[in-house]
């Protein structure tokens, strides 16, 4: 298996996942949709320095991937190309915020330092928990909670569009792949000289299947909205979770969780 099909397979594995059963599975898409953005937006407002409060916060993802079954180790696997990018963000705030913050032993930590880290941490927290939205729930039923905080059909046409495209491009990309390794066997990788004609063909194959998708989708009824994805009104329990978890988030944002441990430690 070449690392198109390896791709590929990863794709299908995040639809596999979201079918699974599990209490966090249940719950409403449009529930996960607004606790997700609740949770980043609390993230990313704390303090860049305030480091200590932001690691009580990894207690809701953690929860909420051992409750729903998804292993964490998939998470940082699957997402493998776009935390080092994540974590790059704050890489130079040591270099411009060189104020001395706090001491441990004899070790001296700069402003700089406890900035890049929260930084680093935010970035990985917010990713960990859209991962998780994404795990739980099937992208048709993400569109459809969309739809029903009036996001523009046009804009969540556009993003279901794109989902679907991404796999018929990889899907083309495999099969014009084999087609060339067996026209020049042994070689590795695409010569750079069949770079252009081999993008053309692939942007002109994916246009005609993507096509053919959406005039598929049109003669079954499709006309933006996303009633086949199960819409449902809300049950006690994803009130319960929703108000629940913002409220954990408020708590976890407003009190100094760690100082209070910390003074009931010592």
């Amino acid at each position: 298996m070449n690392k198109i099909d390896n791709a590929i397979s990863e794709f299908k594995e995040m639809d596999e996942m979201a079918n699974r059963s599990s209490p966090v599975h249940e719950l409403s898409p449009l529930v996960k949709l607004l606790s997700t953005v609740a949770y980043i937006f609390f993230v990313v407002s704390f303090n860049k320095y305030n480091l200590n409060g932001l690691i009580v916060m990894v207690l809701y993802p953690v929860v909420i991937y051992q409750v729903s079954g998804t292993s964490i180790r998939a998470c940082f696997y699957k997402l493998r190309f776009i935390l080092p990018l994540v974590c790059a963000v704050g890489l130079f705030n040591p270099f411009f915020d060189k104020k001395i913050m706090l001491y441990i032993g004899s070790i001296a930590v700069s402003g700089g330092t406890i900035s890049m880290l929260t930084l680093m941490l935010k970035g990985i927290l917010c990713i960990m928990q859209s991962f998780v939205l994404i795990a739980t729930t099937s992208f048709d039923s993400i569109c459809l909670a969309l739809r029903r905080i009036h996001i523009p059909a046009f804009i969540v046409t556009l993003l279901l569009l794109t989902y679907r495209y991404i796999s018929v491009m990889m899907e083309e990309v495999a099969v014009m792949t084999d087609a060339y390794m067996l026209r020049a066997p042994g070689q590795k990788g695409i010569h750079v000289s069949a770079w252009g004609s081999f993008l053309g063909q692939l942007l002109l194959r994916s246009m005609d299947k993507a096509e053919e998708i959406y005039s598929g989708m049109q003669l079954r009824g499709f006309s933006g909205d996303f009633l086949y994805a199960g819409c449902r009104p809300l049950r006690f329990n994803d009130i319960l979770f929703l108000v629940g978890s913002i409220a954990a988030f408020a708590l976890f944002r407003f009190v100094d969780i760690t100082s209070f441990i910390g003074r009931l430690v010592m």
